[in-house]
Parts: C-alpha cells; sequence; structure tokens
C-alpha cells in the first residue's frame, strides 16, 4: 500500500516562484509513488476578511494552476476544503483535545495578530483545523515550507495526545521539507521570504507573470556590490537566494553553478537565470488557461470532492466514536 501525502494551500493571493519550488514542483513526483491528496484550504483563507467573489474565483484559479504543474487527477485527489465538511467538524474535535497555551505559541499568528485591534477567534485556532486536514486522510508525509514545521510538530503532538487518551485513530504524520528551495526570499529584501501578499510586486515572481516581466524583476533583483556569483547566505543573502532558485529549477549543485559563473558577473548570471525560469513557467501558463476555461475543472473538484470525503469520513466517524459523540457507528 502506497503511503500518504498531504499538501494544502490557501487562495489567497497569487502564487510566487516560491509556492512552485517550494510545494508545487514536487506534486508531479510525488503522485507516482504515494497516494497524494492535494487540498485547496480556502476555509483557513477566510480567519482574515475575503471578498467573496474573489475568493470563489481563486479558488478556482488554484485548481488550474495544481492540473497546471502536472497533477494528475487519476493519480491524485484535488478538491475544495470546504466541499468536504469533515475538514471542519474533525477541527473542533481537535480543538477541544489543544490547549490555548499551545496556539498562542504558535509564531504565525504571533506575527498575523501583532498591532491588531482586533483578530478573529480563526486566527487563533488556525492549527487545529490544519492539523484535521492532515490527520483525516491518515496521512504519512506532509511537504512543508520551513514556516510551516511548526503547525506540523503541533499536529504530531495533538495526534499523539488523542491516540492516548482516547483511542488509537490517527496515523503520526512526518515532516518533508525539500532540501534545496524550499524557502525562497524576496527578490528586494533577500533576508526575507518571497510572499504572495508582499505589497512590492518587485519582490515576488507570480506564477502568472509574463516573461518580460520575469526577466525584469530577476534583472532587478538585490545583490551586492562584489559581482561575484558565491553562495553566502549571510553575507550574500541576494546572490544566494539566487543561486537556490537556479538549483532548484535545474537540478544543478550550488557548487556546480559557483564553478560555471567564476570570472562571469552578476549581469550574465541574472539573464541565464530570468530565461531559465521563463522557460519553466510558460508551458505552465499555457496548460492553466486551458483548464481555467474547461467544464474538465469542475468535474475534476466534483470528483475529487466525493473521493476525500470517503477517506475523511472515515477517519471523522472514528473520532466521534472516540469521543463518545452521537450514536455508536457500526
Amino acid at each position: 500500500m502506497k503511503k500518504v501525502i498531504f499538501s494544502g494551500i490557501q487562495p489567497s493571493g497569487d502564487l510566487t516562484l516560491g509556492n512552485y519550488i517550494g510545494a508545487l514542483k514536487q506534486f508531479g513526483q510525488f503522485q507516482d509513488e504515494y497516494d497524494c491528496y492535494y487540498c485547496i484550504v480556502d476555509e483557513h483563507a477566510i480567519t482574515v476578511p475575503q471578498d467573496r467573489l474573489k475568493l470563489r474565483q481563486q479558488t478556482r484559479s488554484l485548481a488550474a494552476l495544481y492540473l497546471a504543474v502536472g497533477l494528475d487527477p487519476a493519480k491524485s485527489t484535488l478538491f475544495i476544503q470546504s466541499e468536504v465538511a469533515a475538514h471542519a467538524q474533525a477541527a473542533w474535535i481537535l480543538q477541544c483535545n489543544i490547549y490555548i497555551g499551545e496556539l498562542e505559541r504558535m509564531t504565525q499568528f504571533k506575527d498575523k495578530s501583532a498591532g491588531k485591534a482586533g483578530v478573529s477567534t480563526g486566527l487563533l485556532t488556525y492549527p487545529p483545523l490544519m492539523a484535521a486536514d492532515i490527520l483525516l486522510y491518515q496521512t504519512d508525509l506532509v511537504p512543508v515550507g520551513e514556516d510551516q514545521k511548526q503547525h506540523i510538530e503541533l499536529t504530531r503532538d495533538v495526534a499523539e495526545r488523542f491516540n492516548k487518551k482516547h483511542n488509537e485513530v490517527f496515523k503520526i504524520p512526518e515532516i518533508y521539507v525539500p532540501k534545496q528551495g524550499a524557502r525562497v526570499m524576496s527578490l528586494q529584501e533577500p533576508t526575507k521570504k518571497m510572499s504572495k501578499s508582499d505589497e512590492n510586486r518587485k519582490s515576488a515572481i507570480y506564477l502568472l507573470d509574463p516573461p518580460n516581466t520575469i526577466i525584469k524583476k530577476i534583472k532587478s533583483a538585490v545583490t551586492d556590490s562584489e559581482g561575484i556569483v558565491k553562495y553566502d547566505k549571510e553575507n550574500k543573502p541576494g546572490i544566494s537566494n539566487l543561486l537556490s532558485i537556479y538549483s532548484a529549477l535545474t537540478d544543478r549543485s550550488i557548487a556546480e553553478l559557483e564553478n560555471a559563473y567564476d570570472g562571469k558577473g552578476y549581469g550574465d548570471f541574472k539573464a541565464d537565470l530570468a530565461e531559465i525560469v521563463a522557460a519553466e513557467l510558460t508551458p505552465i501558463q499555457e496548460r492553466y488557461h486551458a483548464f481555467l476555461a474547461s467544464k474538465e475543472l469542475d468535474t475534476i473538484l466534483d470528483e475529487g470532492a466525493e473521493k476525500a470525503a470517503r477517506v475523511a469520513n472515515k477517519t471523522l466517524h472514528k473520532m466521534e466514536n472516540a469521543m463518545g459523540l452521537g450514536r455508536k457507528r457500526r
């Protein structure tokens, strides 16, 4: 039996090259080896205010991007979180098994609530919903960026706690972080993560950016005055970030790239990298527009939600029985 992978992305903002390298690029590789569940986590998106029409448009757009990067619905399950009711139901049960102190210690909650006059309860209880997403599918492996590791550790803790206190319901998931490119940094502030919510559009390459925009952004990426193509994250964060991107997209090692550009300046390096990024994203964009215009996309999402619900409900019923909720199911 294949091991299970679960991955979820919020349909808020435009996906970046960082999202692609850190998560989306691995989708096609994983589905041949694992039983994969890819979820558009729209319920997570509403922890902050959203425009309802834009949210729906972005949800469908993200589904098209999942398929465009190589996800095969015959091999993987693609679905929308809010269309599988078990996620919200399981999240409530897990909330009752997680302590407030654990949630208040989450780095993302601290960051997003800092300086705010008021924040939604959902922002605090985001981690139990994320834990439900993962645990409902008896997940073995969760591919995440470094910023999400704390949430996965909490997911493991609550799964172990539930199993010991109530019944052996959950499989304990493992964290998988890609070695190269898991954390792509801003092009303008290379000590910060590349973010789809960055107000400075020059800071990120978006998956739907046209080639000329990609080239301009990379050529204007912040580096340093030394002009030597060398990886040194502490002293040369800009060029180190670009080397990581280059390596992730070509499978060439950092050392190999350093040797290849020995004696060459940043201009040559950036020009080559820009062409590589544009060549990687152009066919994805073509497939994206084709899926977005097709009825096939909605059929895939309907079938994915049905399959996901069948699997998730089995775990949910075990959770309910373990907690004594409702009448015992046979």
